[in-house]
């Protein structure tokens, strides 16, 4: 788990026992926000979460084509280029279900999204939901 994931759990329990944070989640596959996220955190010294959605990024490619090693390999491209230290970065999968299979039968696009989870996780992705 990097520090900013450690980080990112931390902030339940603290919020519990009355203090305050929180983070704010990137949830696009836009390259040019996706950018301005990680240089926004680079330039702030602050954690990075950037989450993609079930329909934009999945093991089957999603609409923008990408399965989630890609976008992580993007992802990384970018704070690189940004200055983003790789341990602010946060990657996580919005929404991971079967909604981008809805018209298949329940047990087939049940399967899709347990493959799917399974491609976020062996790809490093440690917020998922």
């Amino acid at each position: 788990m990097s520090s900013a994931t450690k980080r990112l759990a931390a902030i339940g329990a603290r919020r519990a026992a009355g203090g305050k944070g929180g983070i704010t989640s990137i949830c696009s596959a836009h390259p040019l926000v996706i950018d301005a996220a990680l240089r926004h955190g680079a330039l702030h010294g602050a954690d990075v979460l950037i989450e993609a959605t079930c329909n934009q990024v999945n093991h089957e490619g999603g609409y923008t084509g990408m399965a989630p090693a890609a976008f992580r390999g993007l992802v990384e491209t970018y704070a690189g280029r940004a200055g983003l230290p790789l341990d602010r970065l946060i990657l996580g999968g919005d929404h991971l279900g079967p909604n981008p299979w809805k018209h298949d039968s329940a047990a087939g696009a049940m399967r899709k999204a347990a493959a799917m989870i399974d491609a976020y996780a062996a790809a490093g992705f440690t917020k998922l939901h």
